[in-house]
């Protein structure tokens, strides 16, 4: 019979509303659910549970906004009371409802047994102490979290009072990231927030994370991911050992976010703990929750991608393992009062040090010879005598040679290292660009070509131009309901004229035939020396310099592409978070965590993975783009079609697609950041556009 109410409970937790199989009751914007001991529950001894979920929509920080830590805690709690244990639910509470539903928690425990403290939504780590973020806190005050937060020392201090048959479990779906609040205490945030240890945990007690200390919690479509995994192992074999049953939800959620998302738990118990003793069963309900959908890696933190805080932390965690002296040079001159100023400056010195040392006695193996630096070297010609040579007509395209081996990007050159000279000659590095970069290996999924890849067609202006792929005009939704605050309002843009943009981004050789007419700077150590490996560690002031020389060589008017006509060509005709789907795949995209081939040293050749429906390669990983619009927050009053948004004295440009050094969730065609337009950095280049009109 208890069999029975189980399954109803379980598959009313997966509909909302709430099903009356599970007596509810509501009370103001409560949700509280009572129920008494069952007959068939473990071994008949009294358990208690308080599950809180903070879904708390946030109007002044709309980047917080949860939606499913309700539903979270609703599920959650039928499946508990279905489970013999006495449940009281609560979601969207203010703080004082939270204190005083602890309270009444602590005195329920008074009378023995198991206690159960479950909580999903917001949370933090400031000072080594985790905090539940109740409705209405504001997650940028020091002041606000440590007054109105539930700290979880107060969650064990209420569960940690002697009583019969004392068990207890405490289960967070939320994030372990540091909080970035005001200025006024950022000093006291570690980069790496302490979290609570197997020693500082109270007697016959379980704590289980839904993610690793400094980690972000994923949200799904209808449940937090870590929760939808624990019901799901809950609900097919509920008799299990409760260790068993957590490692069996962090494996799902760590297949689900590609591991990016590691559960964990830390425990004092002397013994096994079993949610139920009875049969193993595997239900409907156990196979409605068999798969989840990613909305968002980032979603039960306190701090939004776009936040001034999360920009400074994401460039550094994306140089932190650098051993180029220039990342963090660039880091000091975007954030010379940053958290890891002294850090960055050490590093400098140390790098430094090092490139001045006498080199090793082991002699380092050469570069692999390439096509253009076979040419003998010639007299220095004139700009005006590179143009010339280099808008030679170009024969046919012959069919795309086999792939290049990755040899160049295998290990970084060192900073100290010498760049080989670019082909001197205007002919040489003609001659070297009449082959086009190899196309995807057939090992990368590469996507079939559709209609749309088909009608768009391939052209270039000269030996020396990049392959251009020519696309039509059109509209469409440009930014994201559910990304940060910079990615919103989504709005409606119209591509009024058909462009041509790059095929890949611009390469080392192309860039380095604009270093041989004196038209460009050359380019950093940190290059690989493969003709097809993107030019990088360019800032967009040298692009611009790029884009000036392309057109008065070919006579077209080449730029930057605005920062509509990117996306517009990065969604590649779709509609989908990624243009290949709804969640990462390998083969799409260079980034970290998503797939070989990828290596944490640099990006790989420009062409080794697939193209997207327009036929255009790494629109998302590999290197960061430059684009040609002035950084705007937000897309409130953005422009309605392809113009350029610009605005005077601007000095932070965009940036868009993401770095081999971000994981999947800076992938998405709707991701944008920033970075000063004059300086240099390793996962930064960029691809052209040339008008049609």
């Amino acid at each position: 019979m208890w069999r029975t109410f189980l399954l109803m409970c379980i598959a009313g937790a997966l509909h909302m509303p709430w099903m009356d199989a599970c007596a509810a009751t509501s009370s103001g914007d409560r949700t509280i659910l009572r129920t008494t001991n069952l007959s068939g529950n473990a071994g008949g001894e009294r358990r208690v549970a308080l599950v809180i979920g903070s879904s708390d929509g946030r109007s002044d920080l709309p980047a917080l906004t949860l939606r499913n830590p309700a539903n979270d805690a609703r599920s959650m709690g039928a499946l508990l009371t279905s489970l013999g244990f006495e449940v009281s639910v609560l979601t969207d509470a203010t703080p004082q409802q939270m204190r005083q539903a602890l309270a009444a928690f602590r005195l329920h425990l008074a009378d023995g047994g198991t206690g159960l403290f479950y909580f999903a939504g917001h949370g933090a780590q400031i000072d080594g102490e985790t905090i539940l973020m109740p409705q209405a806190v504001d997650a940028r005050s020091r002041t606000s979290l440590h007054s109105d937060g539930i700290d979880l020392s107060s969650v064990l201090a209420a569960m940690s009072a002697p009583r019969a048959g004392k068990t207890n479990l405490v289960i967070l779906d939320t994030c372990l990231q540091s909080a970035n609040v005001s200025d006024d205490f950022s000093s006291h945030v570690l980069p790496h927030a302490e979290s609570v240890s197997p020693a500082s945990v109270p007697a016959q007690t379980l704590i289980a994370y839904a993610t690793a200390p400094g980690g972000f919690a994923a949200d799904g479509m209808a449940h937090g991911v870590y929760t939808r995994a624990l019901l799901r192992a809950l609900a097919t074999d509920p008799q299990r050992e409760i260790d068993a049953i957590m490692r069996d939800a962090a494996k799902t959620v760590r297949v689900e976010t590609r591991d990016q998302q590691r559960p964990w738990t830390v425990s004092s118990l002397a013994g096994a703990f079993r949610f139920a003793h009875a049969p193993s069963f595997a239900g409907d309900a156990g196979a409605a929750l068999a798969s989840t959908s990613v909305v968002a890696m980032r979603s039960r933190g306190i701090m939004p991608k776009d936040s001034n805080e999360q920009y400074e932390l994401t460039f550094w965690d994306s140089i932190k393992n650098s051993n180029y002296a220039s990342d963090y040079e660039a880091y000091l001159k975007a954030y010379p009062n940053g958290r890891f100023a002294t850090l960055a400056k050490a590093r400098i010195e140390r790098l430094q040090s090092a490139a001045s040392a006498p080199p090793a006695a082991s002699k380092a193996p050469a570069p692999a010879p390439q096509p253009a630096q076979a040419a003998a070297p010639a007299p220095a010609a004139t700009e005006h005598q590179h143009a010339a040579s280099a808008m030679q007509a170009t024969p046919a395209p012959a069919p795309a040679p086999a792939p290049a081996a990755h040899v160049a990007n295998a290990t970084p050159a060192p900073s100290n290292a010498t760049v080989p000279a670019p082909a001197a000659t205007p002919a040489a590095a003609a001659v070297a660009l009449k082959t086009l970069p190899p196309k995807a290996t057939s090992a990368t999924s590469a996507t079939p070509p559709t209609a749309a890849t088909a009608s768009n067609a391939e052209s270039k202006d000269c030996a020396a131009c990049p392959a251009m792929i020519s696309l039509p005009a059109g509209s469409f939704t440009m930014g994201s309901t559910a990304g940060d605050i910079s990615e919103r309002p989504p709005h409606r843009v119209t591509i009024g004229a058909p462009f041509a943009i790059g095929k890949y981004g611009v390469t080392v050789e192309q860039w380095n035939a604009c270093v041989a007419a004196s038209a460009c700077p050359k380019l950093s150590s940190e290059n690989a020396t493969a003709a097809n490996s993107p030019a990088r560690d360019v800032s967009w002031d040298e692009a611009q310099q790029y884009v000036k020389w392309l057109s008065k060589v070919t006579g077209k008017p080449y730029r930057l592409p605005t920062e509509a006509e990117w996306e517009y060509a990065a969604r590649g005709g779709t509609a989908t978070p990624y243009w290949w789907g709804e969640q990462m795949r390998k083969g799409n995209a260079n980034c970290k965590g998503c797939g070989d081939p990828w290596h944490e040293d640099g990006p790989e050749n420009v062409g080794t993975f697939a193209a997207n429906p327009y036929g255009l390669y790494d629109m998302g990983g590999n290197l960061w783009q430059w684009v040609s619009d002035c950084w705007h927050s937000s897309y409130k009053d953005a422009p309605v079609d392809d113009r350029a948004w610009d605005a005077s004295a601007c000095d932070t440009r965009v940036i868009r697609g993401g770095s081999w050094r971000e994981g999947a969730d800076y992938m998405l065609a709707s991701t944008r950041f920033k970075y000063s337009g004059s300086v240099r950095q390793s996962q930064n280049g960029f691809r052209v556009v040339k008008d049609l009109k």
